[in-house]
């Protein structure tokens, strides 16, 4: 690194946001390692009830500026007054809800971190407005972002990129890492039927298909129970559709716990179910595999990369509630079947290291800094 790279990180979200996801996780996991080796990162993202406006969270600066909508005029002010005035030596632009579109007004270089794009589903997740604005942005990435290089975390997110228009040259796939677990889960006695769901409660994670599969297999199984780990505005319609379904006496919504505490739920369950239209990458498939526990998945972008068909679990077509409640059922009542299906998902585990992704961050970030 020929000098200490100040660079300036456009997110909406910190990890300590209510409603903070995977791609918070993703951003601080890895600038945490890069300010330990000499990196000064600063992220810009939205300001919440009850927290203070700086701090700094795992080693990088967190800067929250307004309440969203005024959040992102707010951070393109910021973003262009600093980099006018040399504070920044590199911008990283996080696409994973509204663009930023920074290209148009940074004028230091950018590099465009891709977790991934809305497209249609952005009408199932918010108000169609709000959903339109986001689809209408998303159209301006490849014009605004041209000749500017691109790290994504899923070959499924650089096809995605390339099938809107962004050459394919200036994209790099670096995968995920994750923790190594505290716990060594135990492969040697068959698990009870219990399923867990690990994730945000959003309406495009299709938790009701996982609900309402299970409640086909419930006379087969009348042991099973169901844990649901994760927070967002979908609980209570879930909660509702447990209730409608028969489910809600066997079924634990957990809302937000800690690794450990997640980590001891998910290596008690026989198969995590994972039937989200549309990730990024499937980084709670391989948490769930890193315990020993196989994942029923939807058959969709970032998903299909990290299920190993047939090995560590299996993929069904989104929204498909039969062809979910089937694999789920396989898994549940074939004790060798879920055996193998562990022991594979465990070693599928092994691959991914959050300090190969801080490698792989550090070298896309010099590269665009000598652009």
């Amino acid at each position: 690194m020929p000098s200490p790279c100040r660079v300036l990180i456009l997110n909406e979200r910190d990890p300590r946001h209510p409603a903070a996801g995977g791609a918070e996780l993703h951003v601080f996991e890895i600038f945490s390692r890069l300010a330990a080796r000499g990196y000064s990162p600063t992220v810009l993202c939205e300001r919440f009830p009850g927290a203070p406006r700086t701090e700094r969270v795992m080693g990088v600066e967190v800067r929250r500026l307004s309440r969203v909508p005024l959040y992102y005029a707010s951070a393109a002010a910021a973003c262009r007054r600093e980099t006018r005035n040399g504070q920044v030596d590199v911008v990283v632009e996080c696409l994973n809800k509204l663009p930023f579109l920074s290209p148009v007004y940074s004028q230091a270089p950018v590099l465009a971190l891709s977790h991934h794009l809305f497209g249609t589903t952005a009408f199932q997740q918010v108000a169609w407005p709000i959903a339109a604005g986001v689809w209408l942005a998303e159209k301006l990435i490849p014009a605004a972002f041209r000749n500017r290089p691109f790290l994504t975390i899923s070959e499924s997110s650089r096809q995605d990129l390339i099938g809107r228009g962004v050459d394919g040259e200036r994209i790099q796939v670096s995968l995920c890492g994750i923790h190594t677990p505290s716990i060594q889960p135990d492969l040697t006695t068959p698990r009870p039927p219990h399923v867990v769901y690990l994730g945000r409660l959003a309406h495009y994670k299709r938790v009701d298909v996982m609900l309402e599969a299970l409640s086909t297999l419930r006379p087969r199984f009348p042991d099973l129970q169901i844990t649901i780990i994760g927070r967002g505005p979908a609980r209570e319609r879930l909660e509702q559709l447990a209730g409608e379904l028969g489910l809600l006496e066997r079924t634990r919504f957990a809302g937000f716990v800690g690794d450990d505490e997640r980590d001891r739920i998910v290596a008690g369950a026989r198969v995590c179910v994972c039937p989200s239209e549309k990730e990024g990458w499937g980084l709670t498939v391989i948490e769930s595999n890193a315990v020993g526990t196989p994942v029923v998945a939807a058959d969709a972008p970032g998903l299909r990369e990290s299920v190993r068909e047939g090995e560590t679990g299996f993929l069904v077509r989104a929204g498909d509630v039969s062809g979910f409640a089937a694999r789920i059922g396989e898994l549940l009542e074939d004790d060798t079947l879920s055996a193998q299906m562990s022991q594979a998902a465990l070693r599928w585990s092994h691959a991914f290291d959050w300090d190969r992704a801080a490698d792989d961050m550090a070298g896309a970030l010099e590269a665009a800094r000598a652009c």
